[in-house]
């Protein structure tokens, strides 16, 4: 038609720089701060503002196979540290406390309790409060060239003899962490042939839930995913 414009219909041109015209490897913007295993790059500027600090996270979760490999594989797979990691029966049928020390920022911590909130064999998770009472079992083995001297050692840290041969002495240790490590050093001196430790399990203070909303296994209403 007269009215239509010569151009009309025609491609536009394209707007993007020509090869020649684009920006070199090392004149382009490159964005800072590493990504996680999903690929989330994380803000440099933000992971400075806070300090990794040691915590104690507590969870309830019902018996089901492969929870505790469900738990420790969501917290791996977000390239968490973890210190340790226990698991044992409640004073509930059918539950179990999982107590893992991690050492993480602040807003890491905070991801750790919203992510294992989202397994649906977990019924409650948080951070143990306050000043919590926290134990752990050790066994030493070291070698018995002086039995005498591995003794009062046992004996200065309240620990017991569990085995005893004519080559080695293996000793039972608990503990808090600090106590734990002191033992440990004062034992090296004998030689340590070999050690099994469990890492800490923990429980909070008087009346306070170890883990958030938890009821007392007296109380007939164990903790449920509603509340």
């Amino acid at each position: 038609m007269s009215g239509d414009s010569p151009s009309a219909g025609a491609p536009e041109a394209d707007s993007r720089p020509l090869p020649d015209e684009q920006p070199g490897p090392d004149e382009r913007d490159h964005p800072e701060g590493r990504r996680n295993l999903e690929g989330i790059r994380i803000d440099p500027v933000v992971e400075a503002e806070h300090e990794s600090r040691r915590a104690v996270i507590s969870a309830l979760v019902e018996d089901e196979p492969g929870v505790l490999a469900r738990v420790s594989g969501l917290v791996s797979r977000r390239q968490f540290n973890i210190e340790s990691l226990t698991v044992g029966p409640t004073t509930v049928d059918g539950h179990s406390r999982i107590t893992m020390v991690v050492e993480e920022t602040d807003p890491g911590i905070d991801q750790i309790e919203k992510q294992m909130a989202k397994l649906k064999p977990v019924i409650s998770v948080g951070e143990v409060a306050g000043d919590a009472v926290t134990s752990e079992l050790v066994l030493l083995k070291v070698e018995a060239d002086d039995p005498a001297a591995v003794h009062a050692v046992s004996e200065m840290y309240d620990g017991r003899t569990v085995d005893a041969g004519p080559d080695t002495i293996t000793v039972e240790l608990t503990g808090d962490k600090a106590s734990v490590d002191s033992a440990i050093s004062a034992f090296d001196r004998f030689g340590i042939v070999e050690i099994a430790r469990t890492g800490p399990t923990a429980l909070a203070r008087g009346d306070t839930p170890t883990a958030p909303g938890e009821k007392p296994g007296t109380a007939g209403e164990p903790t449920t995913h509603d509340d």
